[in-house]
């Protein structure tokens, strides 16, 4: 099992974060600067390094919150960024968060779990989201890797994972994704039935 924190903690001590690309991908960047109200508490999971959490806090985001089973990226954030709130870096396993949210960032974290763990994740993040509330992220287009993270799929796999709880508002090719990935995101935003 590659959810485990050792196997992560391990990645990031050797260097082998290929999915960090160092800053806010371009879609969540863009989706971030659309957001107006800056009360929303938000999760990022499996949140890594989490570019996206600088930058919502350093636009006047306040309530955001980084689950991620290895301490490593929770660490380095609170390095980077000093101020951000200690207790909203949480190191603990995504399934066993006790919380609601408005709005759940989806950026490398589903692609990272085996695929036997997808119906779970639908499960918890359905859990895990307040009525109405809205996972907006990207999800890989392509195959990827069968035997180690990153994982990949299809819109054509994410959809009935998703239909019987979500509100498929948006799952569609980015269209402002990083060059490297180009051609090979799809942009969600699902809505809470």
């Amino acid at each position: 099992m590659n959810n485990n924190q050792s196997y992560w903690d391990e990645r990031y001590k050797q260097g082998k974060t290929g999915w960090d690309i160092g800053y806010v991908s371009t879609p969540m960047e863009d989706y971030i600067d659309q957001l107006t109200d800056k009360n929303l508490k938000i999760l990022i999971p499996g949140g890594g390094n989490s570019y996206e959490a600088e930058y919502l806090f350093e636009n006047g985001f306040r309530n955001v919150y980084i689950a991620d089973i290895s301490s490593i990226p929770l660490n380095n954030l609170a390095e980077r960024v000093p101020s951000f709130p200690k207790e909203n870096l949480l190191h603990i396993d995504f399934f066993d968060l006790d919380d609601s949210f408005d709005l759940i960032l989806e950026q490398t974290f589903f692609c990272a779990l085996e695929p036997i763990l997808r119906n779970r994740y639908v499960d918890k993040v359905y859990d895990l989201l307040k009525p109405n509330g809205k996972i907006v992220g990207l999800l890989f287009n392509i195959p990827l890797n069968s035997d180690e993270p990153p994982f990949g799929g299809n819109k054509d796999a994410y959809i009935p994972l998703f239909e019987d709880k979500f509100i498929i508002d948006k799952m569609e090719m980015a269209y402002n994704s990083i060059p490297p990935r180009e051609g090979n995101e799809l942009f969600i935003k699902l809505q809470k039935k």
